[in-house]
């Protein structure tokens, strides 16, 4: 499937080397148009004869940061992928939100790997991502809200109904109150590393859990939680001294 790009970066040297990348890696992904600035990228993204699958932004623009450009583009139909220097807080931002980034110098493999993730303009719910994105860079211990990139387009789900993560082989099944369940490809590493700040605990190689979801820790040799649904999660014995150090933390809360 051909995919129409636009590039909005404020230095020459960059748009002409992502624009090579792309003619060489990705051939299905045709650069229709270019701009360098906030107020060029809304002119260009307003015209009624481009209607771009993708839009690459580098955030960071000489009259002003991308997101203004965003705001002033309704609605945001298309996908973005986020071409910046190497910023934890605007990865972060974009992983809580399922936006895809790549960091400069440009790696072509995971050029790749971002163009393959592009979802069709009928299923990129961009306006939604970018709302997620929004709240987490405004609230960052606060936010409610993720988004994943599931096998049958972006789900969102609030982080108080995750009840656990679940790894099998590169995918990870992402279990919500009610028994839903979202399959995301990613690795459960992926989600130890983001969430841990906001009370997920890995237990075990196959299980990230929301600890507000604990109903009870048996002990003993084959140590396991039971949750608030009744799935019993197997603490593993190389993890168990760590996690009970947890336990004791948040008993002293």
């Amino acid at each position: 499937m051909l995919l129409s790009a636009v590039i909005i970066e404020d230095e020459r040297k960059g748009l002409v080397n992502l624009t090579q990348m792309l003619s060489l890696h990705c051939p299905d992904v045709q650069v229709v148009g270019d701009a360098d600035s906030v107020a060029s990228g809304v002119e260009l993204l307003q015209r009624d004869d481009l209607k771009p699958d993708v839009a690459f932004l580098d955030i960071n623009l000489g009259d002003g940061k991308v997101f203004q450009l965003l705001e002033r583009i309704q609605p945001v139909d298309f996908d973005i992928i986020f071409v910046t220097a190497y910023d934890r807080f605007a990865m972060k931002a974009c992983a809580y939100s399922s936006i895809g980034y790549i960091l400069k110098p440009i790696d072509p493999d995971l050029l790749v790997e971002a163009v393959s993730r592009i979802r069709p303009r009928k299923e990129a719910r961009t306006d939604e991502r970018l709302e997620v994105l929004q709240q987490y860079q405004e609230h960052p211990n606060t936010f409610t809200k993720m988004g994943f990139g599931g096998v049958d387009g972006v789900e969102f789900a609030e982080m108080r109904d995750i009840i656990r993560f679940e790894a099998e082989d590169n995918y990870t099944h992402v279990h919500l109150r009610g028994g839903q369940r979202i399959t995301v490809a990613k690795t459960i590493k992926y989600y130890e590393d983001l969430l841990t700040p906001f009370n997920f605990y890995r237990v075990h190689k196959r299980h990230v859990i929301n600890m507000n979801y604990m109903k009870k820790f048996v002990k003993g040799e084959g140590g396991y939680l039971i949750m608030d649904d009744d799935k019993h999660i197997e603490v593993s014995r190389r993890r168990r001294s760590a996690f009970m150090m947890q336990l004791r933390l948040l008993q002293e809360l």
